[in-house]
């Protein structure tokens, strides 16, 4: 056994309210495609400032029942790719971050190689991404990368990390929380709903696009945009899934 190193029987647990993790500088075992769905999710939901995730909130995210997400968080951690706090949550590791920004990039990379090489549509491609993002190796997604011009972004405007696992943090506030007379233009859009994708292609809501909001209804009610000459009316659930930077 090489100097310094334990076995996980001679580490002593941590306790209560202390999290138990593992080294984040070892050789770790590559997360399988469960677990990489679970990094992706604890990615999406950890705060900006480091904080945890509540396994209440991950089990909501991707729709599995308590004991499963405490049960894959408590591998996780095993593996080096995350930190459980018991009764507060969870948080990645640099090593879990790191395989959640690949998956990430494989994801993003194969939805815009299917839009713009094979011509499926922004509201189609989500799902087939999801199902590729897992055989598919990382030499192949940068190849596929290195076709498209090595991209910044997706098709719905999320940026793409690098294949060093870095990735542009993006300002922006959703077109729900701006008020009447706000000029903005649009930079990302959830990807995950067919049916949004496709009602907001039908009015025009691509990355890109210059909106000015016209007007909101009081207590959380419709907002109305004029996006290329036309007023449209949408609701606050899916003014909350546009992000926009403002003119």
């Amino acid at each position: 056994m090489p100097p310094g190193d334990s076995s996980a029987a001679d580490r002593p647990a941590p306790a209560d309210g202390e999290p138990a993790r593992a080294p984040d500088d070892g050789d770790g075992e590559e997360p399988s495609g469960a677990a990489e769905d679970y990094l992706k999710a604890i990615y999406k939901l950890q705060p900006p400032s480091g904080g945890t995730v509540s396994t209440s909130a991950l089990a909501e995210e991707l729709g599995r029942s308590a004991a499963a997400v405490t049960n894959m968080v408590k591998s996780l951690a095993e593996k080096g790719h995350a930190e459980h706090v018991p009764y507060h949550g969870v948080r990645l590791t640099r090593r879990g971050e790191q395989a959640a920004l690949r998956i990430i990039r494989r994801h993003r990379v194969i939805e815009l190689y299917l839009i713009e090489k094979l011509g499926y549509r922004w509201d189609n491609v989500h799902e087939e991404a999801e199902r590729m993002e897992h055989a598919a190796s990382d030499e192949l997604v940068d190849r596929m990368a290195a076709a498209l011009g090595d991209p910044d972004f997706d098709p719905h405007g999320s940026p793409i990390p690098t294949s060093e696992g870095e990735m542009e943090d993006r300002a922006g506030v959703a077109l729900s929380d701006l008020g009447s007379g706000a000029r903005v233009v649009v930079r990302e859009v959830a990807d995950d709903d067919s049916e949004r994708l496709r009602y907001l292609a039908s009015m025009g809501l691509f990355p890109g696009t210059e909106v000015t909001v016209e007007s909101e209804a009081p207590l959380d009610g419709p907002i109305t945009v004029r996006v290329e000459g036309e007023s449209h009316v949408l609701d606050q659930k899916l003014a909350e899934s546009i992000v926009v930077e403002e003119l």
